[in-house]
């Protein structure tokens, strides 16, 4: 089964919730690119007219445009590691918490004929947990790798975790997931 690693919004504004996830995140990465397995990356940031009021963006509006992430700022950049790894593979600008909506990635989904999505980053219980749905609601098995994944407080990640576990796809450690992998061979 075709399957790709999506990595979401491994940015510096994000550095502190990535500590326990970053270096599994790097261990997928490297999976993946061992086996000539696509890997896309998000990147969340609003753009100055978002930004300025009126404010149309819902979640400019939820989080005001002090609390928003500016594209081009430092907060925006992606984590050197993560930048790194990310170096000629697709980078999904986004503006929202759903990495589907007003973005190319269904298309780059289907133009790599992918039917399985490995859902990993920050936060998971916001643009993590949301894209995951979203992908298993259009027809693309989903796993949610745990481990690989962080957010504000572990009340948060376990409640992300719970809720997509429940009815959306499996929810695996990042050894589950690579073993799983590995069973199947590259595609």
């Amino acid at each position: 089964m075709k399957t790709v690693l999506l990595v979401i919004d491994m940015q510096v504004v994000f550095t502190s919730m990535t500590h326990e996830c970053l270096p599994n995140i790097l261990k997928l990465d490297a999976h993946f690119k061992a086996h000539s397995l696509p890997r896309f990356f998000t990147q969340h940031g609003h753009t100055k007219e978002e930004l300025t009021p009126p404010l149309r963006n819902q979640l400019v509006k939820r989080w005001g445009p002090a609390g928003s992430i500016a594209k081009g700022s430092n907060d925006w950049e992606l984590m050197p590691n993560i930048a790194k790894a990310a170096k000629d593979c697709p980078i999904i600008g986004k503006n929202t918490y759903d990495a589907f909506i007003n973005t190319n990635l269904t298309d780059l989904l289907k133009d790599h004929a992918v039917e399985r999505i490995v859902v990993c980053g920050v936060m998971t219980d916001c643009c993590v947990d949301t894209t995951a749905r979203s992908a298993f609601n259009r027809g693309f098995e989903t796993w949610l790798v745990k481990d690989a994944s962080g957010t504000a407080t572990k009340k948060q990640h376990e409640s992300g975790l719970v809720g997509f576990g429940y009815a959306f796809g499996d929810v695996l450690k990042t050894t589950e997931a690579l073993e799983k992998l590995g069973h199947e061979g590259t595609d």
